[in-house]
């Protein structure tokens, strides 16, 4: 390197990071045909860490604080460049920084819903989503596997990675745990907290941990939501006969409205009480009522065999005239004669 070449080189001496966006990971420190100076000062504010990286290889890191670059402050580089004693000249070696910010609300979801086999509705496809938290909590382990040497690395770089991993820990527990639909929907507090705890490993292998995961709704495709409905409405109705007469009361106020008014009410009700009453019995097998008995009394016992009596026509005669009358009556209408 030439006198002239010496005297174009720009010596560094204060290394920092002011992040200008919400959505940096990792950013490079640009040091290109640039050489730190000794006794340079390097700046690491208290949501950030800054990682030396010589010959490829990453050598010292950086938390919080001010830091003098010098050699006993940088036992690794020194060990790599094989530094015996301080040195005094500059050097060259990239730094990169990292932003250790709780990176929150990134959403999840199930592009497509799950098939798991469900302990009391059998196989069935369920859809989730909801919302993660993370931050980058070993800085060498992100940069040694994901972000590289890259002159920045992006929060969107990152999601769809991200966002796999936590619906397909999801599918496994659903698979594996074997808990029924409704006490999943039921219990999202405790599900998001076996999936976070399922998906830790796999974030720390990206140099991250997993800091809160919530799911905010687990359900089924509308078709079976349907059938769900119609079966928590049946587990609703209870005993069909009392839920007839409650749908033909609600539906007095509608006929009323319609042509026919009250009378068109009074004929609705009628028809839906006995259609009430023929469906309860037919369901419990019991026999119809007396049209005249007072509602709710039971049904009247089978009439016993009729026996052999006296002709109707004898008994309504007239016992001085023989005239045969059609009703009692106190006096004959033929004779006038007292019948008492």
């Amino acid at each position: 390197m030439g006198l002239m070449d010496f005297v174009k080189k720009q010596f560094i001496d204060v290394i920092q990071w002011t992040e200008s966006g919400d959505d940096v990971l990792a950013w490079r420190f640009p040091t290109a045909d640039l050489e730190i100076q000794q006794g340079a000062q390097l700046i690491v504010r208290d949501t950030q860490r800054a990682l030396f990286v010589d010959g490829g290889k990453a050598a010292d890191l950086f938390g919080p604080g001010l830091h003098a670059i010098r050699t006993p402050n940088l036992p690794v580089l020194t060990n790599l460049r094989h530094w015996g004693k301080m040195f005094e000249s500059p050097f060259k070696s990239e730094v990169y920084f990292f932003s250790t910010r709780l990176r929150l609300n990134q959403t999840w979801g199930t592009a497509s819903p799950i098939t798991v086999r469900d302990a009391e509705f059998g196989a069935v496809r369920v859809r989730a989503y909801g919302v993660y938290s993370y931050r980058i909590a070993a800085p060498a382990v992100f940069h040694q596997n994901v972000s590289g040497t890259r002159e920045s690395y992006l929060i969107g770089d990152l999601e769809g990675q991200l966002r796999a991993t936590v619906v397909s820990t999801l599918a496994d527990h659903f698979g594996e745990s074997r808990v029924p639909f409704l006490d999943m929907a039921a219990n999202q507090a405790e599900l998001a907290a076996a999936v976070r705890e399922r998906a830790q490993p796999l974030f720390a292998e990206l140099g991250l941990a997993l800091d809160g995961l919530q799911v905010q709704s687990v359900s089924l495709p509308d078709e079976l939501q349907k059938r769900l409905d119609e079966r928590i409405g049946m587990g609703i109705v209870g005993e069909l006969g009392r839920y007839t007469q409650f749908q033909t009361a609600q539906s007095i106020p509608v006929a009323a409205a319609q042509a026919g008014g009250a009378a068109g009410a009074g004929v609705g009700l009628g028809a839906g009480v006995a259609m009430g009453q023929a469906m309860t019995q037919a369901m419990t097998g019991a026999r119809p009522a007396d049209p005249g008995a007072a509602p709710g009394a039971p049904a009247p016992a089978p009439a016993a065999a009729a026996t052999p009596s006296a002709s109707p026509a004898a008994a309504l005669a007239c016992p001085h005239c023989q005239s045969r009358l059609d009703r009692p009556s106190k006096f004959c209408p033929e004779c006038g004669r007292s019948l008492t």
